[in-house]
């Protein structure tokens, strides 16, 4: 989750060169902060550097991201009209720059750890554009898929189709893995995601299990967990606001489990976060299928000594239990 960024001092150092978009656009330089976040922190698995945004980038609607306020999008879809005007695109020119990143990105990792590409999910990125931002309730997202479901469908089903490509041409440039993020999905009922989302979440991952395992993510889904499996994803991330024997529950045994230790833990002395390590590691029973990883982002305010504090007890409980 989110493994190099402004907690990291080498990051940091690499982002006096670059803005964020531009950082995303030089390959070379992605997959530096890929490869040295793997290296400073011990992790078993890279996450090429990138955002979930970036799909959007190439469909004119002005997406920046300002220090200290996160992504804007200047051009926000507001009516079916502005949907209609959206267009696709061709994914393997327009983000070349992603799979060249993961192209050498791999290479410098030289087989020590897989690499995972990702995406925004197709209601996360259709929150973004009619938001223009980030949200906390997301009002016009869901006034606008209550009153133009129409438009709401085309809107995902473009997305759907923009995102299945983009993990694709992911894949082919060398992904081990590929883990959509939802994101912002919470937010919905189970009624609603099953009209509104699940058909596109489950469009954005056709196909995809059969090249290499996918990890669905989402938060504050404890109440749409069935139904995300229902869309699909060999992996099920979950956060920390549902007890990871209770979520597998309801997943069920035949799906892996990513998940759930709270981000904020990272900010408490080395024993708490050991201590609530091993409680995540005690639910997980020793299963097979479980990857153990934060319920969300790290924060920009954590310790990069915690997080390695964190990696460290995770294997060492993980081989003594």
């Amino acid at each position: 989750m989110r493994q190099a960024g402004r907690y990291m001092a080498e990051y940091r150092a690499v982002r006096e060169k670059f803005g964020f978009l531009e950082l995303c656009h030089h390959p070379d330089a992605a997959a530096e902060v890929t490869i040295t976040a793997v290296e400073r922190l011990g992790v078993d698995a890279a996450i090429i550097f990138a955002d979930i945004l970036l799909v959007l980038e190439p469909m004119d609607v002005g997406l920046e991201f300002s220090p200290g306020d996160g992504p804007l999008l200047r051009r926000p879809v507001r009516t079916p009209a502005d949907v209609a005007r959206l267009a696709a695109y061709d994914t393997n020119d327009a983000l070349a720059f992603v799979y060249e990143a993961v192209r050498r990105a791999r290479q410098g990792l030289s087989g020590r750890v897989p690499l995972i590409g990702f995406s925004g999910a197709p209601f996360t990125l259709a929150s973004y554009l009619i938001e223009g931002s980030g949200s906390r309730h997301y009002v016009q997202t869901k006034a606008f898929m209550y009153e133009h479901p129409g438009a709401w469908h085309d809107l995902l089903a473009l997305l759907a189709r923009l995102v299945n490509s983009y993990l694709s041409a992911q894949i082919a440039a060398g992904a081990d893995a590929v883990q959509l993020f939802d994101s912002w999905v919470g937010c919905l009922s189970p009624d609603d995601y099953r009209a509104f989302v699940l058909p596109h979440s489950r469009a954005a991952l056709d196909g995809l299990s059969s090249r290499v395992p996918v990890i669905h993510f989402g938060t504050g889904t404890g109440g749409l967990l069935g139904l995300m499996r229902e869309a699909g994803g060999d992996v099920i991330g979950v956060d920390w606001r549902i007890a990871l024997d209770a979520a597998w529950s309801v997943i069920g045994p035949d799906r892996a489990v990513q998940g759930n230790l709270d981000p904020v833990v990272l900010l408490a002395p080395p024993a708490e976060i050991r201590r609530q390590a091993a409680a995540v590691l005690a639910r997980a029973a020793r299963r097979p299928g479980h990857i153990f990883n934060l319920g969300h982002g790290i924060l920009p305010e954590t310790p990069v000594d915690h997080v390695r504090a964190l990696v460290d007890a995770v294997h060492e409980l993980s081989q003594s239990a």
